[in-house]
């Protein structure tokens, strides 16, 4: 259970392409085994401490004639930003995917002491 213990909240989203590799024939559409790619995502304004980050597929393009298999998640989660990571592994082919993410946390107010 992750607390906020503040008077303000901050939620910040977005939607991203995180690959599209049936262009170029990049490693997801035409490598087999495990594979992953990673994406930077830097937050507009920083969280006063990592916040929650909920990350989900928002459009597979997946080849019919093998398994579809993928796992997505949010890693390195820090107050700028964290790192979304996509795997797939076997013998499936993924075109392209885009990720939608929203992070939830405390943000600084103009009513914080600081202490120096």
């Amino acid at each position: 259970m992750k607390y906020l213990v503040n008077q303000t909240i901050g939620i910040e989203q977005g939607d991203d392409v995180l690959f599209s590799d049936y262009e170029d024939g990049g490693e997801m559409w035409t490598g087999t085994g495990a594979r992953e790619r990673r994406r930077k995502v830097t937050f507009g304004t920083a969280f006063k401490e990592p916040p929650a980050v909920h990350v989900s597929l928002s459009m597979w393009d997946m080849d019919s004639a093998t398994n579809a298999r993928a796992d997505v998640t949010a890693e390195k989660v820090v107050t700028t930003g964290f790192e979304v990571v996509f795997r797939t592994w076997g013998d499936t082919r993924v075109a392209r995917a885009r990720i939608r993410w929203m992070a939830i946390g405390a943000v600084p107010h103009e009513d914080d002491w600081q202490l120096h």
